[in-house]
């Protein structure tokens, strides 16, 4: 029995239009380093995460949700913030893992997301924001916004960097 909505929709969803760029590497205005442990759970539209910085510890369990089956950019997102044991009791459940290291790089106004991937992804760097450029920073390489193999779940699934990453 449904109570009349599908994932993604509710007072508690916001939306989220994201572009992401393949880097070369880290550009030197990045800011203090994230560590984060991400955990697709099988089967499901949810994303266990773990976020460690220098300072604190953050766990979230959350959704995203295509607004727009075709759209890769624009995305519903539900979060949640967990405790500590909430977070181990949900991560015994069958998950696709990704880990990587999150710098914010602040940019003419706007802040990128630049993520330098570990484990056999490593090599891999993506940058993201939600901000609408319209001036993009030199350094960002190749647009993959559109290429699902470049979203988190597709790469922790794959388990290796895609072949034409350059």
């Amino acid at each position: 029995m449904s109570v009349g909505r599908e994932p993604g929709q509710g007072k508690y969803a916001r939306s989220e239009r994201e572009r992401r760029w393949l880097v070369p590497s880290v550009p030197a205005a990045a800011g203090r380093p994230r560590r984060i442990t991400d955990r697709y759970l099988l089967g499901t539209s949810l994303r266990l995460r773990r976020v460690e910085d220098a300072t604190a510890v953050a766990y979230k369990l959350g959704q995203k949700v295509r607004a727009v089956p075709d759209e890769p950019s624009l995305v519903l997102v539900t979060n949640l913030y967990l405790t500590e044991a909430e977070y181990r009791r949900l991560a015994v459940l069958p998950a696709a893992v990704l880990d990587k290291t999150r710098w914010l790089v602040p940019y003419r106004g706007a802040t990128l997301a630049v993520d330098e991937f570990g484990g056999p992804l490593r090599g891999l760097v993506l940058a993201e924001t939600e901000d609408a450029l319209t001036d993009l920073p030199p350094w960002l390489g190749r647009e993959v916004t559109s290429e699902d193999r470049y979203s988190g779940a597709a790469l922790a699934g794959a388990g290796r960097v895609p072949e034409d990453r350059r």
